[in-house]
């Protein structure tokens, strides 16, 4: 077959997204917190936007989608042809004559504070650590060593390489490096810088003045009995009394096994709901929540502006027009997602309207597809629009996803995984320490129940619950 060259012309039809479709695809799926984010970052970077303050007058939508008038302008806004020529000084110079501060001092004055001196900020593991290493009696060769140890502590305090690695990075011999770690291993808090749980747990004991006691010799031989929580196997071993294995195991609970924890740099991320639905007299209310989410309206001096086109260049006009285009795209997306939202949140309320009546044992099985059909969008529109967003009614605070499971077979009819799931959470909190259900106890529980689940399903549930097996359940000392 021979190769060759040549220009062919075919018509195909194919679906393109243009900037402003993405960009109010983006809209829908972002939660609270990010779609005031890229508002405020719309409105640093877009002159025809502006946020709506309570105090002023709202336009009408008609007078911000139609052609901008000519107007008179008004006190509060600059002429036109004073604006061409006005500079950003002569605006400091006349806001700053009635004596308000502006935030800003001119040169020849005492320097005002900057704000990041205000700005409080939480000490690190690696400054709490490289502080006592600042104070300890050591030399320089080993102070090196102790900073490249430090450097390699996880935010759970666990030493993440191995002596050798760090011997070799620092050039020392293997003892050098065994010590300085001992040092640090002394450091606050305790059992920090430990290669394993069972270090971690041992420089705690050591640190209690616990050594050569039951409580240390369980921690060095028997961390599997713990898991399994076989106390009588080690009283057996020890030839101890159950009485003192159950009081060394009271003191091996209160052990940190993640003891730089309270160093961690994450901050605490609170729910804030996007809706909100309440029972009235009348039904449910569905309401939006818009706290925290600037309102947006079209800035009337630019408008004005634009429509002097004899004093702009054509560079001039072509940028204007581009961020008025882009304003108005933006308003009219915001729009759209605060509508669609609305409208899942009314299909899901006809939907699981049990669950909001009774709770969340009424909740029905439900799919991404039938919401979808029920509002007349594309299932992907209403995967966007309950991604990452959180719904507040009489029961609680639900992610979208929770109104959202599969179905099981039982003799009453399809039935609810996140039901089944709640039922398997009610059973194992009813249970009794001393003798805790298996995932077999529990699946036969639920066929009394008429919902028939297999041992396997129980069990994949249960590690979504975040529930333990039961032989790590099991509790003695009750």
């Amino acid at each position: 077959m021979a190769l060759e060259t040549r220009l062919d012309l075919k018509l195909a039809q194919k679906l393109v997204l243009t900037p402003q479709l993405q960009q109010a695809i983006k809209l829908l799926q972002l939660p609270q917190l990010e779609l005031s984010q890229a508002i405020n970052q719309e409105l640093a970077e877009n002159p025809f936007l502006e946020e709506e303050r309570e105090d002023e007058v709202v336009e009408t939508q008609e007078e911000t989608e139609q052609e901008p008038r000519e107007t008179q302008p008004e006190e509060s806004l600059l002429p036109l042809e004073k604006m061409m020529t006005f500079s950003v000084d002569d605006y400091f110079e006349e806001r700053g004559s009635d004596g308000r501060d502006l935030g800003y001092f001119t040169p020849g004055t005492d320097a005002q504070p900057s704000f990041e001196q205000f700005v409080s900020a939480s000490t690190t593991l690696y400054d709490h650590l490289s502080w006592q290493l600042r104070l300890s009696n050591l030399d320089d060769s080993t102070r090196e060593i102790g900073e490249a140890i430090i450097g390699n502590i996880n935010d759970n305090g666990y030493l993440t390489v191995s002596i050798e690695e760090i011997a070799e990075f620092c050039k020392a011999p293997v003892e050098k490096v065994e010590r300085a770690l001992e040092v640090i291993q002394g450091f606050d808090p305790p059992g920090i810088g430990a290669r394993d749980l069972r270090e971690c747990l041992l420089i705690q004991i050591r640190t209690l003045g616990l050594e050569g006691t039951l409580v240390e010799r369980i921690v060095q031989n028997n961390l599997r009995e713990l898991e399994t929580k076989n106390y009588k196997a080690i009283a057996r071993m020890y030839n101890a009394a159950l009485e003192d294995v159950m009081l060394a195991v009271g003191i091996i609970e209160e052990l940190d096994p993640k003891p730089a924890r309270n160093f961690s740099s994450q901050e605490t991320n609170y729910i804030i709901p996007d809706v909100y639905v309440e029972r009235t007299s009348e039904g449910y209310r569905i309401t939006l929540n818009d706290e925290g989410i600037p309102r947006l309206r079209l800035n009337r001096f630019y408008r004005r502006l634009l429509s002097k086109k004899e004093n702009l260049t054509k560079e001039e006009k072509k940028f204007l027009n581009e961020k008025l285009r882009s304003a108005l795209w933006l308003m009219k997306s915001l729009d759209q997602r605060n509508k669609t939202i609305y409208r899942v949140t009314e299909s899901i309320l006809r939907f699981q309207k049990d669950f909001f009546d009774y709770g969340p044992t009424h909740i029905k099985p439900l799919n991404l597809r039938d919401v979808a059909e029920d509002i007349n969008v594309h299932e992907s529109t209403v995967s966007r629009v309950t991604l990452n967003k959180y719904l507040a009614c009489s029961h609680g605070i639900f992610s979208f996803r929770f109104f959202f499971s599969s179905a099981l077979r039982s003799e009453n009819g399809d039935i609810s995984s996140t039901l089944v799931k709640e039922m398997i959470r009610k059973i194992v909190s009813e249970e009794d320490p001393r003798r805790p259900y298996s995932d077999q106890k529990i699946s036969d529980l639920l066929k009394e129940k008429n919902i028939k689940i297999a041992r396997r399903t129980v069990a994949k549930y249960r590690e979504e619950l975040k529930i333990p097996a039961h032989a790590r359940r099991k509790r003695l000392d009750i």
